[in-house]
C-alpha cells in the first residue's frame, strides 16, 4: 500500500483526483477521488500489488481542463515515486480552470484569407479565416489543416450563440506542444446556412446545397489553402468538422471524400435530417482508415445521444462491408446542452486525439518554447 499525501494552498470545493499511468491517465476516475481531511487536505491509498514499479502521477479537479498548476499558472512536470516509497506529501498550488489561464503567447494568428472568397459552385461569396499557429512565421514547418463550419461562432467575440474560443483552446494546445494545426474557418451563409449545409434533403431545405458546399471545399477552398499557406496536403493531415448541421455536412464531406479527408470532428451532429443513417458511401479496393471524434450532449434532447450511438453501430456495420476502416472515439457529456460553450470544452480534447497519437496523458508532453521576440 502507498499513501498519497496532498496539501492544496487554495481552498477549493470541487472534488480532488490522481490520474497517472497506473488508470490510463483517465482524469475523473472515480476509483482514484481522494479523501477530504479538511478544506486543504487530502489522501488516498493505493494498493501497490496494481501499481508499476515508479509511479507517474499528476492531481485533477476531473479533467485535464481542471488540472494542476505551478505556483506561477505554468504546466507542472508529472511526479513521480516509487511504490515502495510507502508515503508520499504533495502540494498543489494552482489548478487550470475550465482551461484557462490562456496566455497571449501562445495564441494563433488570425488571418482573413477573404472578406468575399468565391464560391464557383454556388455562384456567391464567403467570408474565410485561417488561425495559424503561432510561431507560423518564425518557423518553416508545414502543418496538418481541419476545415470547420460556422466560423462566425468559432472564436470572434460578439456572436449572438457565443462561440468555441478555439483560438484560447489552441493556446492551451499550443503550450502543451500541441498547437501544430492550422485552421480553416469558413463562415455560413446566414439565411442559405441550412440550404448549404443539407445534402440532399428538400423535405428539409427545399433546393438543398449541400452537395456543391461540399465540391466548393474540397475542390476549390483546399487546393488554394495548399497553394498558399505551408500545409501538409495529404489526407493523413487533413480533417473537417463542425457542430449540429455543420457536424452532418462534415459526415457527408468525409463519407464522399475520403481520399481526402481521413479526421472527422464530429459535435452534436443533427442526425434527425438522416433518421436512417442513408448516407451515401463510397466503394473502394482498399478501404480508407477515417478517425472520427463524436461528441453528444446528455441535455440536448431526448434522441441526440441515442442517435449517436445508433449511428456508431452503423460505423461498424460498414466497416464490416469493408467500405471503411473507422477509429472513433464517442464522448457523451451527460449535462451538456446543444450550444457552444460545451463544444468548446470538447474542442481541446478532440484535436488531440485526431492529430496527436498519445491522447492518455495530454501533459506529459514538454511544454512548448515560447519564441522570442524581436
Amino acid at each position: 500500500m502507498i499513501r498519497l499525501e496532498l496539501y492544496i494552498e487554495e481552498k477549493d470545493d470541487r472534488p480532488v483526483f490522481v490520474t497517472g499511468n497506473f488508470n490510463k491517465w483517465n482524469p475523473k476516475d472515480y476509483n482514484y477521488q481522494l479523501k477530504q481531511v479538511d478544506p486543504h487536505n487530502y489522501f488516498i491509498e493505493l494498493d501497490s500489488s496494481s501499481l508499476p514499479d515508479e509511479i507517474e502521477y499528476k492531481f485533477t479537479k476531473g479533467g485535464w481542463e481542471n488540472v494542476e498548476l505551478d505556483k506561477y499558472g505554468n504546466i507542472s512536470p508529472n511526479r513521480k515515486v516509487k511504490k515502495t516509497a510507502g508515503k508520499t506529501s504533495d502540494i498543489v498550488e494552482k489548478w487550470r480552470f475550465n482551461w484557462g489561464p490562456f496566455k497571449e503567447e501562445f495564441f494563433p494568428i488570425a488571418e482573413v484569407i477573404s472578406e468575399e472568397f468565391y464560391i464557383p459552385q454556388l455562384d456567391r461569396y464567403r467570408k474565410i479565416w485561417a488561425l495559424l499557429p503561432f510561431d507560423y512565421h518564425t518557423t518553416n514547418k508545414n502543418y496538418p489543416v481541419l476545415y470547420l463550419q460556422d466560423a462566425q461562432n468559432l472564436f470572434n467575440e460578439g456572436s449572438g450563440f457565443g462561440n468555441w474560443e478555439i483560438d484560447k483552446k489552441l493556446s492551451i494546445l499550443a503550450e502543451y506542444g500541441r498547437g501544430d494545426v492550422i485552421i480553416i474557418a469558413i463562415e455560413h451563409g446566414s439565411e442559405d446556412r441550412i440550404k448549404e449545409y443539407i445534402f440532399d434533403n428538400d423535405n428539409i431545405a427545399n433546393g438543398s446545397e449541400g452537395k456543391k458546399y461540399i465540391r466548393f471545399i474540397t475542390d476549390t477552398l483546399k487546393p488554394f489553402v495548399d497553394e498558399n499557406y505551408r500545409t501538409k496536403k495529404d489526407r493523413d493531415n487533413t480533417g473537417i468538422g463542425g457542430s449540429s448541421l455543420g457536424a452532418l455536412i462534415s459526415i457527408y464531406s468525409g463519407f464522399l471524400y475520403p481520399e481526402v479527408y481521413s479526421k472527422l470532428l464530429i459535435f452534436s451532429p443533427s442526425l434527425w435530417v438522416e433518421p436512417n443513417n442513408n448516407f451515401p458511401m463510397m466503394n473502394f479496393r482498399v478501404p480508407f482508415k477515417t478517425k472520427i471524434y463524436l461528441y453528444g450532449g446528455g441535455q440536448e434532447g431526448s434522441k441526440m445521444v441515442k442517435r449517436i450511438h445508433i449511428f456508431e453501430e452503423y460505423l461498424k456495420r460498414w466497416e464490416k462491408k469493408n467500405l471503411f476502416d473507422f477509429e472513433f472515439r464517442t464522448n457523451i457529456n451527460p449535462e451538456g446542452t446543444h450550444n457552444e460553450f460545451y463544444w468548446s470544452q470538447e474542442f481541446p480534447r478532440a484535436i488531440e486525439w485526431l492529430f496527436y497519437d498519445n491522447t492518455e496523458n495530454p501533459v506529459e508532453v514538454k511544454p512548448q518554447q515560447q519564441s522570442i521576440k524581436n
